[in-house]
């Protein structure tokens, strides 16, 4: 360990299964706008890295659930179809816009992300991150299937999810991955043994999980399994429950939209600012406050780790994690903010590494006892079991009893219905669900989507229980062909 010390920046891409699942305001439409303004910007800077000869760039998550839409026939034409309705709304905005220049920086951005997708993406994401893994330029985390909550799993659910989600990337890039972002970062003593039981040896809890300590990982418990604490210090400076670099007044407002193309022609201009009386995005503008915001995290990281190295007399890790979907799809600018960030923080002095290499360096400290613990409000667990969702948590806990019960066919081959039956209750039980109704972000879907995937687990189990062997295979069928993540999933390691 040298320098300034280390940096890791660890990014977690996921979205619920959308892909088949209606278009605007919710549905493929959210997924639609991630692939365009986050994966394909972040995928292609990645890229770039890889050809200049960088390694280990920056931590990648993304989760089994989001890696099968960004495979699947359907998402990518729907995406395609997608890009080229945005180049024809850039143009359409072109003879509505009175900045002239700027419906011309849509449509350069559109036929941009158009052309990125037309010669790399046609044949899906894991080709791509195959390449990126291969070549080091990321560390790829995993995680469970369809990200679920964890801590509210029965154990043997929870270990099934998580093996299938380990699997599945290893289908899609040639090896699973030895670390994971645990879902929502949610934690309960003990689920240390079920990841090292799975081959995980490393896994990200929040910065209060341990107290706020986070200056090394920290093998949990008696067991090898590293965790590793997100530094809020540093995190929240670009993205915080109150503030952050992206509220910024030059920066392109998320929210403020011109209906009839359903483009973003303003900036922020001012927290307290109407929407119609907000000023007209001005990229020059942006791209200043990119390069200001950019050499205020590279000094916000020198800062801390000096402090880390006059505190503990060594050399320490900081750790900044978030959503992939910031850098794009809500932060227009993020993707240039992150590239100068990354440029910047070497010349700095700081060496800029994976969580893997965090750990080849030498930053493993002493053994810690983890609380019950999330990234969620109040670092608990009350966005996921809380008052608002109890419903969801009774249905969810009535499910797994259920699915449980569940017996394996007689002729001990692979039953297509079981399977189906075990993905859709799978599907049933993501964490999303539940946060989008303590959010009050689209409740109505996710309790519709919940309950959508809960009847069909019981018709399902119904036609199983009753053995009518011509009606589970048909229905089945009708399913998979709709709704049908990770083929391989065998359910007879789960089902007694």
């Amino acid at each position: 360990m040298s320098g300034e010390g280390t940096f890791c920046l660890v990014l977690h891409s996921h979205l619920p299964w959308l892909a088949h699942h209606g278009a605007w305001p919710v549905g493929e439409e959210w997924l639609y706008q991630a692939w365009a303004h986050s994966y394909l910007p972040v995928v292609d800077l990645l890229e770039r890295f890889a050809a200049e000869g960088r390694r280990d760039v920056l931590t990648l998550g993304v989760t089994p659930v989001l890696a099968a839409q960004l495979d699947d026939p359907y998402s990518l034409r729907g995406v395609h179809d997608w890009l080229g309705d945005w180049q024809v709304r850039a143009q359409y905005a072109g003879t509505r816009w009175a900045e002239k220049d700027l419906s011309s920086y849509e449509h350069r951005n559109a036929a941009r992300a158009l052309e990125l997708f037309e010669t790399r993406w046609r044949h899906g994401f894991s080709p791509l991150l195959r390449r990126l893994v291969d070549s080091s330029v990321v560390e790829l985390l995993g995680g469970p299937a369809t990200h679920p909550f964890q801590p509210l799993l029965d154990q043997r659910v929870r270990g099934f999810a998580l093996r299938t989600g380990l699997a599945d990337t290893a289908l899609r890039v040639g090896s699973a991955p030895e670390g994971i972002w645990a879902p929502e970062c949610g934690y309960a003593p003990g689920l240390e043994r079920d990841y090292a039981a799975a081959g995980v040896r490393r896994f990200l809890v929040d910065g209060p999980a341990l107290r706020g300590d986070t200056a090394s990982a920290r093998p949990v418990g008696d067991s090898d399994v590293l965790c590793f604490g997100r530094d809020l210090e540093v995190s929240y400076r670009v993205w915080s429950p109150k503030d952050g670099y992206p509220g910024d007044a030059a920066y392109r407002d998320f929210h403020t939209h011109d209906h009839p193309t359903g483009l973003k022609p303003s900036r922020v201009t001012g927290k307290q600012v109407a929407p119609q009386d907000k000023r007209p995005y001005e990229p020059a503008l942006a791209a200043e406050a990119v390069r200001r915001h950019a050499a205020d995290f590279v000094g916000v990281v020198v800062r801390r780790l000096r402090a880390l190295r006059e505190r503990d007399g060594r050399p320490g890790l900081v750790v900044a994690a978030y959503d992939t979907e910031l850098y794009g799809h809500w932060w227009h600018e993020g993707p240039a903010w992150l590239e100068a960030v990354l440029r910047a923080l070497p010349e700095a002095g700081v060496r800029v590494t994976t969580l893997r290499g965090a750990v080849e360096a030498g930053h493993v400290g002493a053994p810690v006892q983890l609380p019950a613990s999330s990234w969620g409000s109040g670092k608990d667990w009350r966005v996921w079991d809380g008052e608002q969702v109890a419903d969801v948590v009774h249905a969810n806990a009535a499910l797994q009893r259920d699915l449980l019960a569940l017996e394996r066919p007689r002729s001990g081959s692979r039953d297509p219905v079981l399977d189906q039956c075990v993905r859709e209750a799978l599907l049933a039980l993501s964490s999303d669900w539940a946060f989008m109704v303590t959010k009050d972000s689209a409740a109505d879907y996710a309790r519709h989507r919940a309950k959508t995937h809960g009847e069909r687990f019981a018709e399902l189990a119904s036609l199983i229980r009753s053995g009518r062997a011509g009606a589970g295979p048909r229905r089945a069928a009708e399913l998979r062909a709709d709704d049908g993540p990770f083929g391989h999933l065998d359910a007879r390691d789960l089902v007694s």
